[in-house]
């Protein structure tokens, strides 16, 4: 059996080293001239962002070959984008890393979540090119209502009768979170013991059934997904990295009992944290996690003790941290005195921060979190910041470096008026003030004085193009000639009165 693997895998790699030799490769090469052309025109389309040099882009190209060549029998396509040759292009869609794998449908993304083997990118695409919505009858009701954790079946007299487009959409939409079905079957409505039209949706936990409780003509795609997002969050469990996103997207507060999974008391202590949940079911969403397989993600949530169980709540959305003091001890009375506190607003979050540096010594100011608000938010400044990850694995961090330090030494000296600064983001929180979180790595933002508003900076990283940035877009005089202010003077401040907060 493993010789026939081994022989199927060198078969594999022989044969796509045979195709990319006569130049027949059935993978579309992609670049900014032609990507929008290409994409926005198919109405499935696999694309891989890749780096030439990554070791698994390179595993991975045999079986991305193979699939493709499956795959132009169906009329699916793929693709590939040199992110080195494209790397403005690559950055414009989101690529933190390599391989990157996205699903677009007339031009709308999604990420690929299959497996990395070519029947297994054959597979997803083929499910991919499906219709979302399965037909449900009297013969397979039953087995449909348990195939996954969430179903959600559309009971209409015909396919024409609302909500059923509205329903089909919502399906196409969220085909890869959740399975949809539609009956006309008087038969399966009966079994379901419903009056059409009508949503049901059917859980592997808590309440099994629920019915769409508004009205239901009106339903449109934002009314249904946002319900089934609802219903789709247990009241506690198990957090991993299968399910994280849904807690990611709902937006809500994320509360985390950590326990040792060893411990004898820990089905009672979720136990009795369930009964806090339901308590604040639709405002925060708890889970419990394996304290002793992540560590690390506790220490990135303040929790710098491996002591357990402890709590912690986070605001998502701001990524704001609320731990429960480890000097504690987390008992049910003490986590509901907590989450009430929080939901009451009485808590402050508790921010990680790097020691503030004892001197500044390069042309780049080293920003902290303790420093934020005080260096950002001078309002007799320009801020230009990089927020960066030492372990930045893309390597886009590393190239952009001696480009950042040289655009500092530009401006040394006018560092009474503009300060280039640099933070390690994942070593330092921003504090509530801060309109806006940082979801990749290098991410640069402007702030100009006299403002409290960001700019995002969303050009090339040449040191031209970030030097005309900041010509444009800075309050204060650059030249060093022209006075900046006497002590007495201050900077008009420039506020933009219908500003809403991200």
């Amino acid at each position: 059996m493993r010789l026939h693997s081994l022989l199927a895998s060198a078969s594999s790699v022989f044969l796509a080293s045979l195709v990319f030799a006569d130049g027949a490769s059935d993978v579309l090469d992609l670049t900014a001239d032609n990507f929008q052309s290409v994409v926005s025109a198919e109405p499935l389309i696999l694309v891989e962002f890749f780096a030439p040099w990554c070791g698994h882009c390179k595993a991975l190209a045999p079986h991305y070959e193979e699939a493709a060549t499956a795959l132009k029998d169906k009329n699916i396509k793929i693709a590939k984008v040199d992110c080195v040759d494209q790397a403005d292009l690559c950055q414009e869609h989101g690529v933190q890393g390599y391989p990157t794998l996205k699903v677009y449908r007339s031009g709308e993304a999604t990420d690929y979540t299959g497996n990395r083997k070519a029947d297994g990118i054959v597979s997803y695409m083929v499910k991919q090119s499906l219709p979302a919505v399965t037909e449900v009858t009297a013969a397979n009701i039953e087995e449909f209502k348990h195939a996954d954790k969430i179903v959600a079946v559309a009971y209409v007299a015909s396919h024409t009768d609302a909500p059923a487009a509205q329903f089909s959409a919502t399906a196409e939409k969220h085909r890869d979170d959740y399975l949809f079905g539609l009956s006309t079957d008087s038969a399966a409505i009966d079994a379901a013991g419903v009056t059409p039209p009508a949503i049901v949706v059917y859980r592997a936990f808590d309440d099994p059934e629920t019915t769409y409780p508004y009205p239901i003509a009106s339903a449109d795609v934002k009314d249904i997904e946002t319900w089934i997002k609802e219903l789709a969050i247990p009241t506690i469990e198990e957090v991993n990295g299968e399910n994280y996103m849904t807690y990611a997207q709902s937006g809500k507060p994320l509360a985390y009992l950590f326990v040792d999974p060893t411990d004898a008391k820990k089905d009672q202590l979720i136990s009795a944290v369930r009964d806090i949940a339901l308590q604040h079911k639709g405002h925060i969403n708890f889970v419990w996690i394996d304290a002793i397989k992540f560590g690390d993600h506790a220490k990135a949530l303040n929790l710098n003790e491996a002591k357990w169980p402890s709590f912690v709540i986070q605001e998502l959305e701001k990524q704001l941290k609320f731990p429960l003091s480890q000097s504690e001890e987390a008992t049910p009375e003490a986590i509901k005195e907590w989450t009430d506190s929080f939901v009451a607003g009485k808590l402050e979050p508790e921010l990680k921060s790097q020691p503030i540096p004892e001197s500044q010594d390069e042309a780049v100011f080293t920003l902290v979190g303790k420093q934020f608000d005080e260096v950002v938010f001078d309002d007799e400044k320009d801020v230009f910041v990089e927020f960066y990850a030492s372990w930045c694995v893309c390597g886009h961090c590393k190239r952009l470096k001696p480009t950042w330090d040289t655009l500092a030494e530009r401006y040394t000296s006018v560092k009474d008026r503009l300060v280039i600064a640099k933070m390690e983001a994942p070593e330092n929180d921003l504090p509530p003030s801060v309109p806006f979180r940082v979801a990749g790595f290098p991410t640069l933002k402007f702030k100009p004085a006299g403002s409290k508003e960001f700019l995002d900076y969303d050009g090339d990283r040449s040191l031209e193009s970030l030097v005309a940035f900041v010509e444009e877009n800075a309050k204060n005089p650059l030249d060093p000639n022209v006075p900046f202010k006497t002590q007495n003077e201050s900077i008009p401040r420039f506020v933009d009165q219908h500003h809403d907060e991200l």
